[in-house]
């Protein structure tokens, strides 16, 4: 043990202290800013884990750094389940210890489903014992969750909902091939004002270590995420900070993306906004391929095909390809943040 010469002597630590509770500290992942430092009271944090439910196999894929990964342990552990660690976290690793350990549970992001699909390699292993699928951290791209849901018909795949916040909220999906979910349950309330979902939660965290609270004045924690609402039901289109601008008209970069990774030789793409000075800000896209293909071909090839599906200021003005990964080591999408220029 090496004791270091700083003393954590934050407003919130010493309020734990005061309480005599553990608490927790989860940093933001940073895809779209700067890293927020998040603490919570592990006593509240915990008590929706007093309820047992079924044990099942499951795979510790969500690193315990992030909300899901902490809620992934304590839900497998509380529940007497056995939780199965990954000795790299790759598709075929993850499909590997399915057929060796009889996983009955998979819970990954989008962006990792979407690679497992692609290198087809579930096709080499025994996944019969898999039950439940389910994925968060950010929008799931219905062509993705079509692919899944006729790769695995057997198969639950389950939408989840949470924020380092506010832990992992209680969820049920529509269906298996929906990306619309209806969230909830003890403990929490929510509404949704002008499209942007507002939340109440008995297992909110204490607050930032390095940044403003974002809450309102009423008391609800607004999470920044879009959504669109039908009845019960919610559909997550993005995140308010990654909206951009071209010349007054919303782009969601996820709408892009979903259509752009349709695309044959497509393994996966990510949209931002750039400054330009007669719109504002300009759509720009990243994209990962298969194999090589001549950058000026496949822009026209990209732009005829949004073009076919997307209104004009939707398609992308700018195509990259790029030979890097487009995810982070969670496996969920880099993006860049959406630059301010004239009118964003």
């Amino acid at each position: 043990i090496e004791r270091l010469e700083r003393q954590a002597d934050h407003e919130l630590y010493r309020k734990l202290r005061s309480e005599g509770h553990p608490g927790l500290v989860l940093f933001s992942s940073g895809s779209t800013g700067e890293s927020k430092a998040t603490v919570h009271d592990c006593v509240r944090l915990l008590k929706k884990f007093n309820k047992k439910r079924a044990p099942l196999r499951t795979i510790a894929f969500l690193l315990y750094d992030h909300i899901g990964g902490i809620n992934t342990l304590f839900h497998t552990l509380s529940s007497g389940g056995c939780l199965i660690t990954l000795p790299r976290r790759t598709p075929e690793e993850a499909l590997r210890a399915i057929e060796r350990h009889r996983v009955e549970l998979l819970p990954a992001s989008p962006t990792f489903l979407n690679l497992l699909l692609l290198g087809e390699q579930h096709e080499r292993f025994d996944l019969s014992s898999l039950k439940i699928i389910s994925y968060g951290t950010e929008p799931m791209p219905e062509i993705t969750l079509q692919k899944l849901h006729q790769v695995f018909p057997e198969v639950r795949l389950h939408q989840l909902y949470g924020l380092s916040e506010v832990g992992i909220l209680g969820s049920k999906s529509r269906g298996s091939d929906s990306v619309w979910v209806k969230i909830g349950g003890k403990g929490i309330e929510t509404r949704v004002v002008d499209n942007i979902l507002h939340i109440k939660a008995e297992s909110a965290m204490l607050g930032y270590l390095n940044a403003q609270e974002p809450i309102t004045e009423d008391g609800w924690l607004n999470t920044g995420d879009i959504v669109e609402v039908d009845g019960e039901h919610l559909r997550f289109r993005g995140r308010d900070s990654e909206l951009i601008n071209v010349g007054g008209e919303k782009v969601y970069p996820a709408e892009v993306e979903n259509v752009v990774i349709e695309m044959n030789n497509v393994v996966n793409a990510v949209v931002y906004g750039e400054p330009n000075p007669i719109t504002g800000t300009i759509v720009v896209v990243d994209v990962a391929l298969a194999d090589p293909e001549d950058r000026v071909d496949f822009t026209k090839r990209l732009k005829k095909y949004c073009g076919a599906q997307l209104e004009s200021f939707k398609i992308p003005v700018k195509v990259n390809i790029v030979s890097e990964p487009l995810h982070s080591e969670r496996f969920k999408k880099t993006r860049r943040k959406p630059a301010k220029g004239n009118g964003a």
